[in-house]
């Protein structure tokens, strides 16, 4: 705690602290809680309110997948101003414009601190700058759908955009990717807590899917990318940060201009499963394969 003022008390100073600590960021909309959970069979979400009601992690079987250190969904890069979306509060916060949570085809008004079925599907949409951003969340037959769709009137220069991001746990240890033109290749490789490779990018470059591995549960997340526009030249990336995530972002437009009267459309899908540390990355081509049949 750092002194607000100091008054003087003979030859000495004597700090006076400010009681009264900043209060908690709350968004311009949602329900007035912390976080919501919801599970729909196999898999759970937890959404955040410090986060704009973004996910702020995913669970598979009741293990995290993911880790709440960090921001989730899409963000911009403006070259003025720096990161603006999600958790990302340091410069400007994203205006929401509606919330809807919707269960099992019943949309609920006032969701609680959790909620359970079978199927969930979660809209979002806010603006961002001269952008109009429409997120969508849907959990159906055990996977998970998310699609960002943005537009703009004007051309706006951009630093860069990240869609998807999946912030996996620390204890994720190896990861694949793979192009389906391309089926007998891969990139691959260790996730590990070196120095040498603390905030390392891998993959960077644009592959169909990629998977993660996480040694302690035994369990596989693999994402397939199922619609993107023709511009923005998405890129696949993980970042190695030890101890913190290693984390999943989808790069568009990258120091590029969107163009005015731009629309474009993202859709990923994400399944799990489970296997032994030998036969993982066979498990996830499989997996790959099989959401190639996704809608």
């Amino acid at each position: 705690m750092r002194p607000s003022f100091l008054i003087t008390c003979g030859f000495a100073l004597i700090p006076i602290f400010a009681t009264n600590a900043a209060p908690p960021f709350v968004p311009n909309l949602g329900p007035d809680r912390a976080t919501i959970t919801v599970t729909a069979g196999e898999i759970t979400l937890l959404f955040r309110q410090s986060s704009q009601w973004t996910p702020g992690r995913i669970d598979y079987l009741g293990t995290p997948m993911t880790t709440e250190r960090s921001a989730y969904g899409t963000v911009f890069s403006f070259p003025d101003v720096g990161f603006i979306g999600t958790g990302h509060l340091e410069n400007e916060p994203e205006k929401l414009k509606s919330l809807a949570f919707i269960l099992d085809g019943k949309e609920i008004s006032e969701p609680g601190e959790s909620l359970a079925g079978e199927q969930f599907r979660f809209v979002r949409e806010s603006s961002i700058r001269n952008f109009d951003l429409k997120g969508e969340i849907e959990v159906k037959d055990d996977r998970l759908y998310e699609t960002a769709t943005f537009s703009t009137v004007e051309a706006a220069p951009l630093k860069l955009v990240y869609h998807f991001m999946h912030a996996w746990t620390p204890t994720v240890t190896a990861f694949i990717a793979g192009k389906d033109d391309a089926p007998d290749e891969s990139i691959a490789g260790p996730l590990t807590d070196g120095e040498e490779v603390n905030r390392k990018f891998y993959i960077q470059q644009r592959v169909d899917w990629m998977a993660v591995y996480e040694a302690q549960s035994g369990q596989v997340a693999v994402s397939r990318l199922l619609e993107t526009p023709e511009l923005g030249e998405h890129v696949s990336m993980i970042w190695n940060v030890p101890g913190t995530y290693r984390k999943f972002y989808l790069k568009c437009f990258n120091n590029q201009s969107v163009p005015a009267g731009f629309q474009g459309t993202w859709r990923m899908v994400t399944a799990f499963g489970k296997s032994d540390a030998k036969n993982w990355e066979a498990s996830a081509r499989r997996l790959a394969d099989e959401l190639r049949e996704s809608k």
